[in-house]
């Protein structure tokens, strides 16, 4: 998570924003280095330009810089969002069948005082937690394992609340070898026939069935420059064009943005972002992701079991329903 003292980085469609802004770090080094000269009104001028150079660069982003912020190396993850929004956590380890993948992270605490269980993708935020987390891509003993906790929130009466962030399952040959798609298709199971509220938010990516397996779910929300498919845009360049160089227009054409989902009704709410991304002020995201995880979840309390089913089951068959008219 960015702190005052991280060295932010910047995209390569923020060039303009970046220079504007080393300038006005170069501004304030030379008035700490001589206070006689007055660089207060230099420095306002430039922090105005280069906020409304990034306004102006943020209101216009294409589908593939939003695949470019939704990756960005400094946007808080899910552990950041579990030190934001929940209290007294207790993470839960094992899917008691083969081991413990820390792709996901899953456990219960509460939030804004009721208690929750909560599951997500965690990507890492430095080589060492990336390489502890596999990037976020999950084993078959991740989603497992979310499958436990799911089954043991719907004992106790308990919301649930998802955090999706991930590239997609890891397709590994060990995975494949423990039943990835199994793994998948049975969390996604779960998912849609809880008796309990389940929110589910688009955090940064939302790769294939690999995010499907935690994003079923009766209500589900997108951060304004996250992306959503059913593969990545490389992928798809890849096998469309046998060119990878081709992502750019892959994620064109693929309607990946959040603008898109809301539009084809795959997603129920954006959930803004501060100017610049979620990087740019991690608190202000975090909190904002609370206030509307909350709501999602204030529509849903006092619903019972066969209400929530049926809400959720409704919710996704007419998305069906959608997509077929639209293929005729």
């Amino acid at each position: 998570m960015l702190s005052p003292g991280n060295l932010r980085s910047y995209l390569d469609f923020e060039k303009p924003v970046a220079e504007l802004e080393a300038k006005v770090e170069e501004l304030r080094a030379m008035g700490e280095a001589n206070s006689a000269v007055a660089i207060d009104d230099e420095v306002m001028r430039l922090e105005a330009k280069a906020g409304a150079a990034l306004k102006e660069i943020y209101e216009t982003l294409t589908p593939w810089q939003k695949t470019q912020v939704a990756r960005h190396p400094q946007r808080p993850h899910c552990l950041d969002y579990v030190a934001g929004l929940i209290t007294d956590f207790t993470p839960l380890a094992g899917d008691r069948k083969f081991g413990e993948d820390e792709a996901v992270v899953g456990g219960f605490g509460r939030f804004k005082g009721e208690s929750v269980c909560l599951l997500g993708h965690e990507k890492g935020s430095d080589t060492e937690s990336r390489l502890k987390h596999n990037f976020g891509m999950a084993r078959p003993e991740g989603y497992r394992k979310a499958v436990r906790l799911m089954e043991m929130a719907e004992r106790f009466s308990i919301p649930l609340i998802c955090l999706v962030d991930t590239a997609g399952a890891y397709p590994g040959i060990g995975a494949e070898e423990r039943g990835q798609a199994e793994a998948i298709a049975r969390s996604t199971d779960v998912c849609l026939g809880l008796g309990v509220p389940n929110v589910a938010v688009i955090l940064g990516e939302g790769g294939s069935g690999g995010a499907i397996a935690l994003a079923t779910a009766n209500r589900v929300l997108m951060l304004e420059h996250a992306i959503y498919s059913v593969i990545s845009p490389e992928g798809a360049a890849s096998i469309l064009w046998r060119d990878t160089t081709k992502a750019q227009d892959a994620a064109t054409n693929m309607k990946i943005t959040a603008q898109d989902m809301v539009r084809f009704g795959v997603i129920d709410t954006i959930i803004p972002e501060p100017t610049g991304g979620a990087h740019r002020d991690a608190a202000a995201a975090i909190a904002t992701t609370g206030d509307a995880i909350a709501k999602a979840l204030s529509e849903l309390k006092g619903l019972d079991a066969a209400a929530i089913r049926k809400q959720r089951r409704e919710k996704f068959l007419d998305m069906g329903r959608a997509m077929g008219r639209a293929a005729g």
